[in-house]
């Protein structure tokens, strides 16, 4: 069966045998962009938003608290070989936090299997068809989401399955990136997205369709808008079912489900359009949650608690109500107009997608800790960032300075001898106890000094300071042994090191929602539409 045509049954769409995931738009045309993940996607960060409000609140008792408990199902975060390093905490000692959403298809039981069809699929490795990456940032002022199309051709590394230690192999060029999921589970889906963009993963929520329609059903509906008459089905069979009358309608359960797999019907009947809804849905669901006073029914908590500790996988961070119950109050900290939504920039390389340049900076600008919405407060002159150390630096020539290649970028490999020349560079400034690391090849965006404790902070500064190199380019971390300095995508020749002015807007093609926008309305394709 052809891989498209075996995607759209196990995501209800019956999608033609042989059609493209991304041909033809309009009159029921199939043309997927990768939003079928985000459909999904919607309903696991619904999820986590869900269960953090609903579970702390649900106290029954100790029996009920560990009958919670024993609901959350965990697995392992990381099944990768490789890590990324935890980002800097900023003068405050806080620290952004990073939570992978991952909605799977899974057909492995008899509810599942209802509501998302494709009956000849049942027990068959599921797919992370809904993937999106939750940013939080280190002073809780915004938060940002990043949605990854689930046809995005990537590299998915070497996994290891937690269960029974069965290892599965890097894939060999690039495949889909909803297929990480059947590599050992959800940890591979991180360890892929930590790969791909260097962005480092504190935690995952996974969470499938049944759960998505219990969890709908227990908040009692979000409020979906559509600008016409639509009915998800085209003359062929094809299409979520989804039918609604123009304007604004709650919808919950089942039909909650059918809003999050439309791409029948929405827009030019793409995967992309279908995200927009998503993250409509998305947005939507925050709103209820901070303003539906039902909500404070211990009855309605009770069954939200309930259906939502059910359906969630999560790592062994978030594996208890209280863990998922701080989540959710460091989540609510945000308020909705400093929440953006946004779509891995993709082009098309057949019927698949990859990242684009603007996906790259959509991704430094998540690493960097730097909001979307472009409403973080201007950097005031003296922050700790830029304030030179107490601690005093030791002569230039009893400092032990490590040199490496980061030149590495997705389009360019590294430029050879890049380490071995700063590291000359180096000595001829009196750091004689400069030397280069030949056998580690990184990425980085920008040159980067680091350190691993307080003792060395002014060496390290002292090494960036004979360079050039801004002060906010030093770094703490716990991931090298001594003064580490990565010689970065932005320094790729030249001995004079000179700091790039760099964008730090989001581009446009990530197409951008507001988390307070209570007006967005989804279009409807006129040949889905009915009076």
């Amino acid at each position: 069966m052809p891989l498209a045509t075996k995607d759209a049954e196990r995501t209800g769409d019956e999608e033609a045998p042989g059609s493209g995931r991304h041909g033809g738009g309009g009159g029921g045309g199939p043309r997927r962009t990768g939003a079928g993940s985000r459909g999904r996607r919607v309903l696991r960060w619904t999820a986590m938003a869900l269960s953090v409000v609903v579970l702390g609140t649900a106290g029954a008792g100790y029996l009920y608290y560990q009958h919670l408990n024993d609901n959350i199902k965990k697995d392992d975060l990381n099944l990768g070989d490789s890590k990324v390093a935890a980002p800097t905490p900023n003068a405050a000692g806080q620290t952004p936090l990073n939570i992978l959403l991952i909605g799977s298809d899974a057909r492995d039981s008899k509810a599942n299997q209802k509501l998302g069809g494709a009956r000849e699929t049942f027990g068959a490795p599921p797919l992370a068809d809904v993937q999106m990456l939750l940013h939080l940032s280190a002073d809780r002022s915004n938060m940002s989401v990043v949605s990854m199309p689930r046809d995005t051709l990537v590299q998915i590394p070497k996994c290891t399955d937690p269960d029974d230690g069965e290892v599965y192999p890097a894939s060999d060029g690039r495949t889909m990136t909803n297929e990480s999921l059947g590599h050992g589970g959800p940890g591979c889906t991180v360890a892929t997205w930590q790969e791909l963009t260097g962005i480092h993963i504190d935690h995952f929520i996974m969470v499938d369709f049944a759960g998505v329609v219990s969890m709908a059903d227990a908040v009692g509906g979000v409020p979906v808008c559509v600008d016409a008459n639509i009915h998800s089905r085209d003359s062929k069979g094809h299409g979520s079912g989804l039918k609604l009358e123009k304007g604004t309608h709650p919808v919950k359960g089942e039909q909650a489900l059918q809003w999050l797999r439309t791409r029948y019907g929405f827009e030019d009947g793409s995967d992309l359009a279908r995200a927009k809804a998503q993250h409509m849905y998305m947005t939507s669901m925050v709103r209820e949650l901070r303003e539906n006073a039902t909500l404070s029914s211990p009855n309605k908590l009770r069954k939200l608690a309930e259906q939502a500790t059910k359906a969630l996988t999560v790592d062994p961070g978030l594996d208890t109500v209280k863990k998922l119950y701080d989540l959710s109050n460091e989540l609510r900290k945000v308020e909705p107009e400093r929440i953006t939504m946004t779509t891995m920039p993709n082009r098309l390389v057949g019927n698949r997608v990859e990242p684009t340049e603007d996906a790259e900076q959509l991704f430094r600008l998540v690493r960097e800790d730097i909001s979307l919405d472009g409403k973080d407060a201007p950097k005031k002159t003296g922050d700790a960032d830029d304030k030179e150390s107490d601690d005093p630096a030791a002569p230039d020539a009893e400092i032990a300075v490590q040199v490496q290649n980061g030149t590495s970028t997705e389009a360019l490999g590294a430029a050879n001898g890049r380490a071995s020349t700063v590291a000359g560079q180096l000595a001829e400034l009196g750091f004689t106890g400069a030397v280069a690391d030949p056998s580690t090849i990184l990425s980085e965006d920008r040159t980067v000094v680091r350190y691993p404790s307080a003792d060395l902070e002014g060496d390290a500064q002292a090494v960036a300071k004979s360079l050039g190199i801004p002060l906010g380019s030093v770094k703490k971390s716990t991931q090298v042994s001594g003064v580490t300095l990565v010689v970065g995508a932005d320094w790729r020749e030249d001995t004079a090191y000179e700091a790039p002015e760099q964008d730090n807007t989001t581009p446009d093609s990530a197409d951008v929602l507001n988390g307070a926008d209570d007006e967005a309305c989804m279009h409807v394709d006129p040949n889905f539409s009915w009076s």
